[in-house]
């Protein structure tokens, strides 16, 4: 039987004049944002860590990929399941069950002696953590009822990711300068603590009243989708076009086309296909996507250039990136009270104009060679997509009915996972491949160093150290240059990703109203 859904067409105007939240309200906030600081944090310093981890561990080169990647791809492949799960059985009893699951496994991956067993963990901290970030944001639309002040909530929220985000190499290059590896999956346990204490006080239970069966076919279609997306995107940014990335896509589809039909034909299903019908919804969900894709692909080329070519360390690195996640933090605070007054239509094109300009003054200043451009350029592009995104994630709760909101916050955290995949997959393997096919090597280098060199900007920054000062400085020049005609390539690409997104907000969300 085909369901009909029976989402409104317009934003429901009772919640403008919805009752206010007091001080208790706003400390259940405070306790939310410590997951969402733990996992934004995660998402950076592991990074920072994997070089001590391959000397301690001695991975091979297929299981240091698969450390970094198997935490997002089962994190990716459960979200939409955890947040039908947390809409059924509760959003804050499933909160409360992956906090102590991630921080036990994370205490547990500290001091694991082999680079499987690290894997096996990354595995586990996927599944818990997927059981947060669906959680925090649903019950965020429970308790701040009243538009306005989910409005500043949300705000709050996306900016814990900014913070989180920003905090990740500091933190991580502070521990590595001071302890062992295993200290960057210790944190988890401090921050974590205080959330098994504090939410059962502070933050209401919620959950559907009227939940649907668990249907576990669902459950096996929606990871089979996910997960091999996922793992093509990877395959694709790592090797390039191939018959086993294509399979994979393939058969990511194919699942996701089989799981889309049965919630179409199911009379309750594990997820709303029709909340993907209302312009508000899908358009939001696109533009979180393209904008997170544009983020992280800048991250991803940005960091190499002021650690690699400007010669700075990862906290200083990280110290370059804090005034551009400040940015983003303020402007998603203090586009609340414009929104009241400027539809979002108008409102996210021309926050994301800014992010545009941001991308453009990567594309042509980084010859440079200085810092100061690249941090400009980060303020200006945070504005944007700080502005965006408290807009966009505000309008996904606010389509979706409030009984439904795990599941559509799960959508949400979905394409985050993915559009932090495909911003390092498509503009970091762009940025690859322009950076091999610009490559001039010296004449008289050994064939390790050539290969080394071919592979990746770190990998000829390693082999130039090694060799003569001058055959070295030769090698390194070469690279610099051909890394940097990727990165103006690479950033008007960027640049295109944000305008399709305003043209999207611009096309999609004109019958959203402002509150």
């Amino acid at each position: 039987m085909t369901r009909t859904a029976s989402i409104p067409t317009v934003v429901d105007n009772a919640e403008t004049d919805a009752p206010r939240v007091g001080a208790r309200g706003w400390a259940a906030l405070v306790v939310l944002m410590l997951p969402v600081l733990l996992v934004s944090v995660d998402n950076t310093v592991l990074s920072f860590a994997l070089p001590e981890i391959s000397m301690a561990l001695s991975p091979s080169g297929a299981e240091q990929l698969w450390i970094i990647d198997v935490y997002p791809l089962v994190l990716a492949g459960l979200l939409v399941t955890m947040g039908t799960m947390g809409d059924r059985f509760g959003r804050r009893k499933l909160l409360l069950i992956g906090a102590t699951g991630f921080a036990a496994v994370s205490a547990l991956a500290a001091f694991v002696p082999t680079a499987g067993l690290l894997i096996g963990a990354r595995a586990l901290l996927g599944f818990f953590g997927a059981m947060l970030m669906p959680s925090t944001l649903s019950l965020l639309r429970s308790i701040f009822r009243n538009r306005e002040q989910r409005r500043m909530a949300i705000a709050v929220w996306a900016a814990g990711f900014s913070a989180g985000a920003a905090l990740g190499p500091i933190v991580g290059g502070f521990l590595l300068e001071h302890f062992a590896w295993g200290s960057v999956f210790l944190v988890a346990v401090p921050v974590l603590i205080p959330l098994l204490i504090l939410a059962p006080l502070l933050v209401p239970e919620s959950r559907d009243p009227n939940p649907g069966r668990i249907d576990p076919v669902s459950i096996v279609l929606s990871m089979a989708a996910m997960i091999p997306v996922v793992y093509a995107i990877k395959t694709l940014a790592v090797d390039g076009p191939s018959w086993k990335a294509g399979a994979f896509a393939a058969f990511g589809l194919l699942m996701g086309y089989l799981f889309v039909r049965r919630q179409n034909r199911a009379e309750i299903p594990m997820l709303d296909m029709g909340l993907f019908r209302r312009g508000s919804f899908s358009g939001a969900i696109m533009v979180n996507l393209l904008s997170v894709v544009a983020l992280v692909g800048f991250l991803y080329f940005v960091s190499q250039h002021v650690q690699l070519v400007l010669g700075l360390s990862p906290m200083e690195a990280g110290f370059a990136l804090v005034p551009g996640m400040a940015a983003m933090i303020i402007a998603g605070l203090l586009v609340v009270p414009i929104s009241r007054r400027v539809r979002p239509r108008v409102l996210i094109p021309a926050a994301l104009l800014f992010s545009v300009t941001g991308y453009l003054l990567v594309a042509f200043t980084t010859s440079d060679h200085g810092v100061l451009p690249l941090v400009v350029a980060f303020i200006v592009l945070g504005i944007g997509i700080g502005a965006a995104e408290t807009i966009s994630n505000e309008l996904i709760l606010s389509s979706a009915p409030a009984e439904k909101a795990g599941a559509a916050s799960a959508v949400s955290e979905t394409a985050y996972e993915l559009g932090a995949v495909l911003g390092t997959a498509i503009l970091g393997g762009i940025i690859t491949a322009f950076y091999r096919g610009a490559l001039v090597l010296p004449p008289g280098l050994p064939e390790d160093a050539a290969v080394a060199a071919r592979e990746t900007l770190a990998g000829a920054y390693t082999a130039a150290a090694k060799l003569p000062e001058q055959l070295g400085g030769a090698l390194w020049d070469a690279a610099a240059t051909a890394f940097g005609s990727g990165v103006m390539v690479t950033s008007l690409i960027g640049a295109g990703l944000v305008v399709a997104a305003g043209a999207i907000a611009a096309v999609t969300l004109r019958t959203t109203p402002s509150h």
